[in-house]
């Protein structure tokens, strides 16, 4: 029986793409991979190189494809959030647009996150108005601006257009290996954890008392992957959108201290005020040089590395989140996934990769 599963999933190089396309190659898919710079690292992933922003150029590239299943696990990053609305929500409607034609999607996946009930960062720090948590997932629309919305209703205007299904998928802080990315709190940590080390530095809390007494989740990259194809292979998963953590709860000022453990480094916990690490990694790029070139690592440029400032976003929140995952949970969705071990994994991976010493 030939292999009737065909997905493109968009931003194969992220965390979250490149993990999927693992996860769905594993699962004997026809898979490929669209984005601006394609990578060659994972095994029978068929790159295809396009820029969303170009009709032209998503026409060509994908004029010998025809998916089944879409995944979009990507966004572009810009000064305001009217200029994320507008540019996020062209990357979903072109890419849609163009496939429309061909009528051989069955089913599209977009991943968005916490922000849907949070907010951009400015909202909630301003205005004091907190979300109740654990976030759920029939909390509705915040009256704010909001790329995630946008990019929803691109996918179900054409969904009714197409007759196609859809997921939503809302993660919280994303925990996996994926070089290059900078939107990874993992790789950040464990950069800092060796700049410490090298050092002799202790490895400060960067974050909000919040954040660091209240109770967090994460979502493991597999996790999520998983998930992905379960929400896209699961009739009674069709059109719902689906909180995704690992299952368990943990408190930063248990885990902080567990993490720099790893490393065999002292921690320090919240002490009175914020310390953002962007603020304590700033003069570290000469250090991370020369830590490179003593252990023959594979990247000397520390701003490929570690995305201090998305970092501080998440844990200088003034509330603790954490997410319910009733939706999925109810219709049989039962992947656990223990939070230190994924923290460990990425190290370990970093490591095995010559990454960090």
């Amino acid at each position: 029986m030939e292999n009737r599963n065909i997905a493109l999933v968009v931003g194969a190089t992220g965390i979250t793409g490149s993990n999927l396309a693992e996860e769905l190659i594993s699962q004997d898919w026809t898979t490929y991979g669209l984005s601006r710079n394609p990578n060659d690292t994972i095994k029978n992933l068929i790159p295809i190189k396009a820029d969303l922003l170009d009709i032209q150029s998503l026409e060509n590239a994908l004029e010998g494809t025809s998916p089944t299943h879409i995944y979009f696990t990507t966004w572009m990053r810009n000064d305001t959030e009217e200029e994320n609305i507008r540019v996020n929500s062209a990357l979903v409607r072109n890419l849609l647009d163009v496939l429309s034609p061909k009528k051989s999607v069955k089913h599209v996946a977009l991943v968005t996150g916490l922000k849907h009930y949070l907010g951009p960062f400015e909202a909630y720090a301003k205005e004091g108005k907190l979300p109740e948590t654990p976030l759920r997932e029939e909390q509705p629309r915040l009256p704010l601006p909001n790329f995630y919305y946008a990019q929803e209703d691109e996918m179900y205007k054409t969904s009714e257009r197409d007759g196609f299904t859809w997921s939503i998928h809302r993660p919280h802080t994303v925990v996996g290996y994926a070089v290059g990315n900078l939107m990874n709190i993992a790789s950040t940590l464990a950069v800092y954890a060796s700049i410490c080390k090298e050092t002799g530095r202790k490895m400060i809390w960067p974050g909000s008392s919040e954040q660091w007494n209240g109770l967090s989740d994460v979502t493991d990259a597999g996790i999520l992957a998983k998930q992905l194809v379960w929400a896209s292979t699961t009739d009674s998963a069709k059109n719902t959108a689906f909180n995704i953590a690992n299952g368990d709860v943990f408190r930063w000022k248990w885990l902080w201290y567990r993490l720099a453990n790893y490393f065999g480094i002292e921690a320090v916990g919240f002490e009175d005020t914020i310390r953002p690490l962007e603020k304590e990694m700033e003069n570290d790029h000469e250090i991370w040089k020369n830590i490179a070139q003593k252990y023959q690592l594979k990247e000397e440029n520390l701003q490929r590395l570690a995305s201090a400032w998305h970092t501080d976003l998440d844990l200088g929140r003034p509330l603790e989140v954490m997410t319910d995952m009733t939706n999925s949970r109810s219709l049989g969705f039962n992947e656990y996934q223990n939070t230190e071990k994924s923290f460990i994994e990425v190290f370990e991976k970093l490591k095995a990769e010559k990454i960090i010493p």
